[in-house]
């Protein structure tokens, strides 16, 4: 019971010892080695001007980031290539390369580039020599079907960055067969230094690598659990800079900001349902900490448990008929499962000394859990059909997972050194990465749904 007190204090309250003066920067520390390997050649740059930022360096960070990829360096890279008919096919083969992408960037004036590329597979292309023949309307033609990928896109100069990332996007769902989530954000928690910054607490937006970091919302007071809309045109989230927790939804484009509830007690752990048109969230206006749904047209509440045990850390099923929570109503906190029709929860995890802070993964396969074994908090990951649980992570106190929108890798916060850092691991645990900010600590990760 004290040990999940001490965990909800930590939820609701949090710490006010975080300095950060930077953005993250990814810092991969296991899984590369396994990965397959990539060649991502540099593109080339016609034009008489700078060029506003390497494409092909945002599409080697993504990838080799994803834990899938592991893009060769550009010294061992046999050619430099930029088009299909460039390329030595036997020479990236003898590499160990079966993919290569090639592209051209050209300065057309008034701040525009044409930007085009190709993914090129390596093996089909030896075997065909670079052309295949196919009937087609009763006519013999020849095909480049080697050419995975093909498209060029005219861009403006403050595109280069997100043009990039869609690039990545391209690659990966061709080469996996996913959607790739390099077109996200991510959002967290960053606290100041107090004798040098007067608004310490600071909720920030940055790009899903750390990069484009922008500050929404600073506060004297903390600032937690922030969570996107489903359009990825909003957040909710917990803040206290009036002396109470309130919930408040923030339009991260306008700025705009609403107060959703302002109830005695504990407002908490604001989540978005799939739909976008109810907000779950935890109260304890009527006693102990119980989940709520909100209607967000009307404003009423339907009350979902009912219980003497503290009930927090709601979730919703990919589907939105159901929610997943917290709950120390069998002893030490474990993870239930509620039907929101019926109201009734069953409980879904009995490894471990305790589970907390729940999430269904976006295929509804697996549950991704903060799971407490001998006195550590890992991050693991339960099959939702036979039960079996993976620890994912090696550190000894993690806590608020999020899951990338294609169920593909888990942010997260963790203590690295002595710092509080975000961090990233694969679905399956090969995959590591930390998230250091320069100068400080961050928390309450927030991964944001596609964009596009």
């Amino acid at each position: 019971m004290r040990t999940f007190r001490c965990w909800i204090t930590l939820v609701f309250v949090s710490c006010a010892s975080f300095v950060t003066h930077a953005q993250l920067e990814i810092m991969i520390t296991e899984g590369v080695n396994n990965a397959r390997p990539i060649g991502v050649v540099p593109f080339r740059w016609n034009g008489d001007t700078v060029l506003p930022e390497n494409i092909s360096d945002v599409i080697t960070n993504n990838l080799l980031r994803s834990g899938k990829f592991n893009p060769i360096p550009m010294s061992q890279m046999p050619q430099f290539p930029t088009r299909d008919d460039e390329v030595d096919y036997d020479a990236w083969a003898s590499k160990g390369i079966d993919t290569v992408l090639v592209g051209n960037i050209e300065e057309r004036g008034n701040g525009q580039y044409q930007v085009s590329f190709e993914l090129i597979d390596v093996l089909r292309a030896q075997i065909t020599g670079g052309e295949a023949k196919s009937l087609q309307g009763g006519q013999l033609v020849l095909s480049k079907d080697h050419i995975v990928e093909a498209r060029e896109k005219l861009i403006n100069t403050n595109d280069f960055r997100q043009y990039a990332h869609i690039i990545s996007d391209i690659v990966y769902e061709a080469l996996t067969g996913e959607r790739g989530a390099f077109l996200t954000r991510i959002a967290y928690v960053i606290v100041r230094d107090r004798s040098t910054e007067p608004l310490p607490y600071q909720l920030v937006i940055a790009d899903y690598d750390g990069a484009n970091e922008t500050r929404l919302l600073s506060s004297p007071e903390p600032l937690m659990s922030p969570s996107w809309s489903p359009d990825g045109n909003k957040l909710a989230y917990v803040s206290f800079e009036n002396k109470k927790s309130q919930i408040f939804i923030q339009d991260i484009y306008t700025t705009q900001r609403t107060l959703v509830t302002d109830f005695p007690g504990i407002n908490g752990s604001p989540v978005f349902s799939p739909d976008g048109k109810k907000l779950a969230m935890v109260l304890s206006k009527d006693g102990n900490p119980e989940i709520y749904v909100m209607e967000l047209a009307s404003r009423r509440l339907d009350r979902i448990t009912r219980n003497r045990a503290i009930d927090t850390e709601p979730s919703w099923a990919p589907d939105g008929k159901s929610l997943i929570f917290s709950s120390e109503r069998g002893g030490k906190p474990q993870i239930y499962q509620v039907n929101l029709d019926t109201k009734r929860p069953k409980r879904l995890t009995f490894e471990g000394e305790m589970n907390l802070g729940a999430s269904i993964t976006p295929d509804n396969t697996n549950l991704v859990v903060v799971n407490r074994t001998q006195g550590d908090y890992h991050i693991a990951r339960q099959n939702l059909q036979n039960g079996n649980m993976l620890v994912l992570t090696k550190t000894f106190l993690d806590e608020s997972p999020s899951i990338a929108p294609n169920g593909s890798m888990i942010i997260y916060s963790t203590m690295h050194e002595g710092e509080q850092v975000l961090s990233l691991v694969s679905l399956d645990g090969r995959f590591k990465a930390l998230l250091p900010a320069a100068n400080g600590q961050v928390k309450s990760p927030s991964w944001s749904p596609f964009l596009l």
